[in-house]
Formats: structure tokens, sequence, C-alpha cells
């Protein structure tokens, strides 16, 4: 059975499959979650019970999630069924095989929703205001596992990274939704036209690598019981990073506003700050925005050539 390097011990992983599942295998030895080779869907409560009883993990990173903003107003119950039902039946099987390990739940920094200008950078000590169902579904799976770290004997810790980018990131996410249209324009297979959202929010963006090792360092030092912002603490609109993008890859092209990418109850400024996280790990962000554009575009010029 593949075993953690970091700990030695069983490393569970869920949502394995997905954009940074697959930067946490290339990290660390895991056992993603799945059952007869097929990767478990946490609604299920008895394909979760019985995956959870072959694997018996002494460690678990729960990425298992619907992350998307837009589905999450189009399908509430579906996103709250994913993340806070699936995070339920994933603790009720592991307490039924008697865990009392270290689990990483990761949430979101959409958590915080509104947010004063004047309260920012953003720290843990902020009270969560979701905005959206997403955020909502998040903050109630990050409460059950604060409860069960109380009452269980679990060691839970809640993860809140704030936007990440890299290399094979879906579309429908705004940085890698550029990469795409770019690589096409480069590659003759769109016209020289980007269509975008709102450019004037700001954000605070992360490569996915950086993120990856954040979650690795937090099971093997974080505090159990505590929260950690995942971020890199510098704030960029989205239209400085879009003209960084067509810089870094020698394109010209015209910005094409659509309303219909504009998300309701948008947070205006967003920046948050992990000084917490670097006192109990150590650790620091290795990737430039620079290099994360540059591999994000990269990555999208190999599919389309």
């Amino acid at each position: 059975m593949a075993e953690s390097s970091a700990s030695n011990q069983k490393l569970l992983l869920t949502g394995a499959s997905g954009f940074v599942g697959g930067f946490v295998r290339q990290e660390a030895r895991c056992i993603p979650l799945s059952l007869n080779g097929e990767e478990v869907d946490l609604r299920n409560v008895r394909d979760t019970n019985d995956a959870i009883d072959q694997i018996r993990p002494d460690t678990v990173l729960h990425l298992a999630a619907q992350t998307f903003v837009p589905r999450s107003f189009d399908d509430p119950l579906e996103t709250f069924e994913i993340n806070f039902l699936g995070t339920y039946n994933l603790l009720a099987a592991l307490k039924k095989i008697g865990f009392a390990g270290r689990f990483l739940l990761v949430s979101t920094g959409d958590a915080y929703g509104s947010v004063a200008p004047e309260l920012l950078p953003i720290t843990e000590a902020q009270p969560p205001r979701p905005r959206n169902p997403y955020a909502v579904s998040k903050v109630a799976a990050e409460a059950l596992c604060f409860q069960w770290n109380q009452t269980a004997g679990f060691e839970t810790m809640i993860a809140r990274p704030f936007n990440h980018v890299g290399p094979g990131q879906r579309e429908d996410f705004v940085i890698s939704g550029f990469a795409k249209q770019i690589a096409a324009i480069k590659h003759g297979a769109q016209p020289a036209v980007i269509e975008a959202g709102d450019l004037d929010v700001t954000r605070d963006f992360l490569d996915v690598r950086d993120v990856v090792r954040a979650y690795l360092l937090l099971l093997q030092d974080g505090h159990a019981g505590e929260t950690y912002n995942i971020c890199s603490g510098t704030e960029r609109s989205i239209r400085s990073l879009l003209e960084k993008m067509l810089e870094l890859a020698e394109v010209d092209a015209e910005i094409k506003i659509n309303p219909a990418k504009f998300r309701p109850l948008e947070q205006r400024r967003v920046v948050g700050d992990a000084s917490k996280l670097c006192r109990h790990t150590g650790w620091q962000p290795s990737y430039s925005i620079e290099q994360t554009l540059q591999d994000t575009i990269h990555s999208w010029e190999y599919q389309t050539a």
C-alpha cells in the first residue's frame, strides 16, 4: 500500500483526479479514494464506507468538492450535497474504522465573503460572511470539521486557499480561460480578441504548486483545530494579469468585455495574509506570478498545437 513520504503514514487523498489533486500526487505518495478502480462519490454512503474500510488511512487530505461558483448558483443543492454532506459522510466513515489522525479540509478564501477595504489584508481572525452557495457550503463543512475536532478525537485543520492557478486548470477559471484564448490566438485558431468579464476586481493569486506544498506542510506541522490562509499576500487586478499574459505570450489582442461573465455580489478587492501559515510551517511561496502565468499559457499551447 502506498504511503506518504513525509510522515511514513497512509495518506488518503479525496479529489485525486482534479486539478489540484494531480499536483498532490506528483509531490506525495498518497492513496486516492477509490473502490474497484473507480473514484468514489462521497455522496454515496455505502461506497464511501467500503473504500475507507479497505484503505484505513492514517492521514487525510480532503480536496473533493464542487468549486465553481457560477455552478453553485445554478444548483446550490448539488453543491451543498457534495461539499457538506460529502464531508460528513467521509468523517462518519473514518469514525467507523477508529480513525484518530490528522485531517485537512480544503475550504476556500471565498469563505470570508464581504470584507471592507480597510480590513485588508484578510487574516484568519476575520469572521466568515459567505456571499455565494459555494462559500456557504464550505463554511458549513468547516464548522462540521471543527466540531469533530472537539468531539471525535480527529486532528482536523482547515485550509483556506485563495485563488490558485497553474498548468492544467479548467478553462472556466479566469486566468486559465485567458491562457486558452491567448494560445488559440497565437496558433491562429481564433481571431485576436479576448473575451473577458470584470477586469477591475482584484484577487490574490498563488501558484497551485505552492498551494500543494502548503497542504503537505500543514499535514506535517499544522496545529489541530486551527484555520490557515494560503495566499501570496499580493493584490493584483484581473486586468493587470491579462496584460501581463499578453506581454509574456507576445500577443496583441483586442479585449472585449462580456457583461454575461460578471458575477453577482462580486467582492471588489481581495488580498490575504498567510503569516500564520508561515509561522507554523515555515512555508513561503516559491513561484513568481510571471512563471505561473507563463506555465499556464504553455500548457494551453501544448493542447492547442
